[in-house]
């Protein structure tokens, strides 16, 4: 602002146009002056008004520009409604830490093939790689979400040379956050599920909230090998969860030993038909194989399993039987039909109507048991129990009097 003021304050105005003398020179350049045409005297009295005009707005200018130089001299920030304070705090909003390992916010604003553009409000915007897009395997940033307006945060892991750009990533938060997870599901100790995608010597390798983890052959249930189990989805339980070390260890038996613990005669579980047999059908009951026997499908007669049940098929079913030893657990469809045949002609009223069957099946069950145990009693009584006239087990009383009977007055018994 000073310089220009001191620019405008060297300024010098053109001197004014002589009248007298332009008119005297051309009077001698001419004979006489009553040869000039009147129109002369029109033209320089214009000229006059033209450069006092240009005189006048020269030195308003000058003087404005004076006067800026003198307030803003004085009085700088007089009538400026944008404070000093403002400033820094917008320095604040904008500048941000650009080391390795911070998180910033960022929306992107371009993605193809390769990953994608973001702006952090830095002076270039930032680049996310397909690689860093997702913890997943992805072959592009839009299977995980990640279009033109998605925001989120952000981790700077380094910075293009070529352009000062930064690079992010957000499959490093989500790592955290999986290990996060692992450790808080290992103390909650509930089962998981787990895909197995590879096999060494000692194990099988199975992905678990988007981790690797470790099952070894010790610690898995069933005797398949590690070909059968590849792409399966199994059970698991968290044995070791140590982010440091990278260590996940997984068990498939610790899990299958807390879902058999589970499965109580007479209770109704969700199965997938895993396959079909002439004798009957396979059910997966949350990493447990049980049979649906052909003769427990339904009341009716079922000639062919394929017309009532389909690999892959989704139902309920109810435990009859589990052998914890062979790992054998029998299940039946027959048991849930309302009426004879329903699994056959009307499937989905079955399943709707499986819990109120079950518990019926689980009444008449407990009645046989106490009518059986009831009878084994009636012939025991040392056992204390006995069975009232109501039906109820209770403790042996005697009904004599606490001072004893008098059997002298008993006639004896006549032949």
């Amino acid at each position: 602002m000073a310089s220009l003021a001191q620019q405008f304050g060297g300024l010098k105005c053109p001197p004014l146009i002589n009248n007298k003398k332009i008119f005297n020179s051309r009077k001698n350049h001419h004979p006489s002056s009553a040869s000039l045409p009147k129109k002369t005297s029109v033209i320089s009295a214009a000229a006059v008004a033209i450069a006092n005009a240009q005189t006048r707005e020269r030195m308003k200018l000058k003087e404005m520009f004076e006067e800026a130089y003198e307030r803003c001299r004085t009085t700088p920030m007089e009538g400026v409604a944008f404070t000093v304070e403002d400033f820094y705090a917008a320095l604040d909003k904008y500048d941000f830490n650009s080391e390795i390992g911070t998180k910033v916010k960022g929306t992107v604003f371009h993605t193809d093939a390769n990953g994608a553009l973001v702006d952090i409000t830095a002076k270039s915007s930032a680049y996310l790689s397909l690689k860093e897009a997702s913890i997943h395997s992805i072959k592009h940033v839009e299977e995980a979400g990640i279009v033109p307006g998605f925001r989120d945060e952000f981790v700077i892991i380094g910075e293009n040379e070529a352009d000062d750009s930064l690079i992010l990533s957000l499959r490093s938060i989500q790592y955290d956050l999986a290990w996060e997870r692992c450790r808080q599901l290992q103390a909650e100790d509930v089962v998981v599920k787990g895909k197995i995608v590879g096999a060494n010597k000692g194990g099988v390798v199975a992905m678990v909230e988007g981790l690797r983890g470790f099952v070894p052959f010790s610690q898995i249930s069933t005797k398949s090998t590690a070909e059968e189990l590849l792409g399966k989805e199994v059970p698991l339980k968290f044995v070791e969860v140590d982010e440091e070390q990278s260590r996940l260890v997984l068990s498939n038996r610790k899990a299958m030993a807390d879902s058999q613990a589970q499965l109580g005669i007479g209770s109704v579980v969700i199965g997938t038909v895993q396959s079909l047999k002439p004798y009957g059908a396979f059910i997966d009951i949350g990493g447990i194989n049980g049979l649906l026997h052909v003769s427990q499908i339904s009341h009716d007669r079922v000639s062919d399993i394929a017309t009532v049940l389909q690999p892959g098929d989704t139902l309920k079913v109810m435990i009859l039987s589990h052998d914890r030893e062979r790992g054998r657990v029998s299940l039946s469809t027959k048991k849930l039909e309302p009426t004879p045949g329903d699994m056959i002609r009307n499937p989905k009223l079955v399943f709707e109507k499986a819990e109120e069957m079950a518990q019926t099946f689980r009444q008449r069950i407990a009645q046989a048991e106490a009518m059986a145990r009831a009878d084994m009693l009636r012939f025991q009584p040392e056992s204390g129990l006995t069975l009232s006239s109501e039906g109820i087990l209770g403790p042996l009383t005697s009904d004599l009097p606490a001072d004893g009977l008098d059997l002298s007055d008993i006639p004896p018994a006549e032949d």
